[in-house]
């Protein structure tokens, strides 16, 4: 009997470290994914493809824990945001809003897969749902300390300069998301059986 105990405990262990550092790497994920700059008329950066990688493959909770440890780092100023940045600075400005938008996004995602399960559909669904609410975050935001250090400007105008340029990329990494998810779900599930 006291073997099976100790077996537990140390099954237990064993996946509460496999947890912290899937939920570490994939904080770094995101971090080189919000590097990576694609040149375009509008350059984007991959941070919402890191953002649905943690989320879809991790799950809602551990997904959720690396996001959060991804933007206190870049809160704290280690260089993991997007131009190899970071700092408190980047949060409070007028685009911080779509940077704590992440977090939301990741909410949203566990928050979907908690009531409705972990299937493919669900995840896709949970990436669309996450997306527009970082959009939503982030748009209040700027109208908000856009309207309050330079001057009012309407929903249309916002929308326009923030979210209209990204939607077709961000749509192209929600499917590379859902595509490399399930090939890296498998590896990771595997790893813990």
């Amino acid at each position: 009997m006291e073997d099976c105990v100790k077996t537990d405990r140390y099954s237990s262990a064993r996946l509460k470290t496999l947890d912290m550092a899937y939920i570490a790497m994939f904080a770094v994920v995101i971090a080189i994914c919000s590097w990576i700059s694609i040149p375009a008329q509008i350059p984007f950066t991959l941070q919402t493809f890191g953002i649905f990688l943690a989320v879809g493959v991790l799950g809602g909770k551990r997904g959720t824990l690396a996001v959060l440890i991804y933007l206190l780092l870049g809160m704290a100023g280690v260089p993991v945001l997007a131009g190899f940045v970071g700092g408190i600075g980047y949060f409070v400005g007028n685009t911080g809003g779509y940077l704590v938008g992440f977090l939301f996004s990741a909410l949203a995602m566990w928050g979907l897969e908690h009531f409705l399960g972990r299937k493919p559909w669900v995840l896709a669904l949970s990436m669309v749902v996450g997306l527009v609410v970082c959009y939503a975050f982030g748009t209040i935001w700027y109208l908000i300390l856009y309207s309050h250090n330079t001057g009012a400007i309407g929903v249309w105008t916002a929308l326009s300069w923030c979210v209209f340029p990204y939607v077709i990329p961000d749509a192209v990494k929600i499917v590379l998301a859902m595509s490399v998810c399930r090939k890296l779900a498998r590896v990771i599930r595997a790893d813990r059986g």
